[in-house]
């Protein structure tokens, strides 16, 4: 971390607007530094891996812990230390509203996010036939902004280029189903890629449950429009992301394609981490629509941790 004490100002700011955060005001001038937790020792290969369990029994995080970590800071670590922290989270409440996010690649990750190859070129099949620089723009824009809708457990994605992908044709327009929009601190969003929202298994961490954000049967959702929604379900990409709070209005996600983990993502709402700071501080506790297990979360003293 002290490797990264010098880093001007300028430098935050260039990856802020490079991320397209806007959280950057609300989280402070030191998110340029990887968050001070505590993390268990580990190895790159797959056996040098600790057990999740004794991770958390023996580094549990306090809420004081919690809020250090951010949108920005978490990109600081590397794949393993973005793991246990997940792992070391609870699902927290179903989420309701709008959330801005984006994807990120942890400390020594590529950098960059290229669909194209993980579907060998391309995706075709009987169902659908489109290349690679359309698939990465897919892959750009399903973990952006999103809008969860809590009492129907369903979740769309917030699209404000429209037009790129129109150009792309990568939308169909049909005057049976309208383009759905929403408007966000004054700004007018298209509402696409539908998806369930459940809770179940994580395909991480088995010991408690996630927040699921279904994309297999995005055909049978309202306001489904064949492109480019088809692209994430099950005739697609087959796109299941996974999410738990980090704090109240802050969840750190994890995607995957086919089963196969391609990529973090985190979602956040300035309003809600603002409105639910104070409370959340205090006591560590929030409430829970997911199972949370046989081993409950630990959450260390503010005394004890780091």
């Amino acid at each position: 971390m002290s490797k990264h004490s010098s880093r001007p100002r300028r430098a935050l700011l260039a990856a802020c607007a490079a991320l397209a955060l806007s959280a950057c005001g609300l989280f402070g001038d030191d998110d340029d530094e990887a968050p001070d937790i505590a993390f268990a020792k580990y190895d790159a290969p797959y056996a040098g891996k600790p057990d999740f369990a004794w991770v958390e029994h023996r580094h549990p995080l306090s809420t004081a812990d919690l809020y250090k970590i951010t949108p920005q800071s978490i990109a600081r670590l590397d794949q393993e230390q973005v793991d246990q922290i997940y792992a070391r989270l609870t699902a927290g409440p179903i989420p309701d509203g709008p959330f801005e996010g984006d994807l990120f690649f942890p400390r020594g990750g590529s950098g960059k996010l290229r669909l194209s190859e993980i579907a060998g070129g391309g995706l075709k099949s009987l169902a659908v036939n489109v290349g690679g620089a359309k698939l990465d723009l897919i892959g750009e824009t399903l973990w952006k902004g999103k809008v969860f809708y809590r009492d129907t457990r369903l979740l769309r994605n917030r699209i404000e280029d429209l037009a790129t992908l129109r150009k792309l044709g990568l939308v169909e327009e049909s005057a049976q189903t309208p383009l759905q929009k929403i408007s966000v601190k004054g700004k007018e969003q298209w509402l696409l890629f539908p998806a369930k929202l459940y809770c179940g298994q994580s395909l991480l961490d088995g010991r408690r449950e996630s927040i699921i954000i279904d994309y297999a049967f995005t055909d049978e959702l309202p306001g489904y429009r064949r492109m480019p929604d088809l692209l994430a379900g099950r005739n697609g990409f087959a796109i299941r992301d996974e999410i738990r709070m980090v704090y109240p209005g802050f969840y750190l996600g994890r995607a995957y394609m086919d089963r196969a983990f391609v990529v973090n993502f985190v979602l956040y709402n300035e309003d809600m981490i603002a409105a639910g700071r104070d409370a959340f501080l205090k006591t560590g506790q929030v409430a829970q629509d997911c199972w949370t297990g046989t081993q409950q979360r630990l959450i260390a003293s503010a005394a004890g941790s780091g």
